[in-house]
């Protein structure tokens, strides 16, 4: 099976063109959690290879590629010159995806919302002598039917005040929901909101070992590890065996721990 590679981020060096295709260079940092007894994964810069068709179609720019927030999907080689691949690994593109950032939603956002509101008109002479009149009704001794009324209003409004310690029970009740979870996990994260990289799917965890996970999901109720999930863009970084475990016991929610965009 062919090795299969994704890396997310934005270029750290100019952009090199040469006949047919271009390069730049990406750094991807490993899981910021490992197997117990084995040293974290650090730093790795990659040598990214692109068909100029294929980049061309993307509308990346010299400039605009160090800037926007790109997904490459390939496989990795070893077997490019060092002039041409400075990368500790060099990665042959099959697809290049220019990712969406936040300026792109505020453009996006309807018009209605980013017009200035109106001022109000100046009121007239009548609305001002009607304004005056109303002024001077409420100077005037209260009634005992309207502040029968004004009270029972201030009681309406009470609930509003008590429904802050049923908020506190809500988020202590998450809190203990995250201590029924796997060691190191940040949030809980709906099943349907994570979105898997092509090269994961093109691939077929351990049957063995996947058995042993759903065997451990059965007898304790929960996942043994976190999943990897990239903050903001909910893409899969890390524990696709633990997302197709859960996929099969129908979970409606997954541990995870956040790998926070570069």
């Amino acid at each position: 099976m062919p090795h299969k590679i994704t890396l997310t981020g934005s270029a750290t060096g100019p952009l090199r063109e040469y006949d047919r295709y271009v390069a730049f260079d990406m750094r991807e940092k490993g899981s910021p959690s490992a197997p117990k007894g084995l040293k974290k994964s650090t730093f790795i810069s990659y040598t990214v290879f692109v068909a100029k068709k294929a980049f061309n179609k993307t509308g990346l720019t010299k400039k605009s590629i160090m800037h926007e927030k790109i997904l490459i999907q390939g496989e990795p080689t070893l077997d490019i010159p060092i002039d041409e691949c400075p990368g500790e690994v060099g990665v042959i593109c099959f697809q290049i995806t220019v990712l969406p950032n936040k300026n792109d939603k505020e453009k996006n956002q309807p018009e209605e919302k980013k017009e200035p509101k109106q001022e109000a008109p100046a009121p007239s002479e009548a609305q001002k002598n009607t304004e005056s009149t109303a002024q001077k009704e409420v100077q005037e001794p209260i009634s005992q039917p309207v502040a029968n009324e004004q009270k029972k209003e201030a009681e309406k409004v009470q609930p509003e005040v008590k429904e802050t310690p049923v908020q506190e029970k809500k988020a202590a009740s998450q809190k203990k929901e995250l201590l029924n979870q796997p060691k190191g996990t940040q949030d809980l994260l709906n099943f349907d909101d994570i979105i898997v990289p092509e090269a994961f799917l093109n691939t077929r965890p351990n049957p063995e070992k996947t058995q042993k996970v759903i065997d451990f999901v059965k007898r304790t109720g929960r996942l043994d590890e976190p999943l990897t999930i990239e903050k903001g863009s909910k893409i899969l970084k890390d524990g696709y065996r633990r997302y197709v475990v859960a996929k099969t016991v129908k979970m409606d929610q997954v541990p995870v721990v956040y790998e926070y965009q570069k």
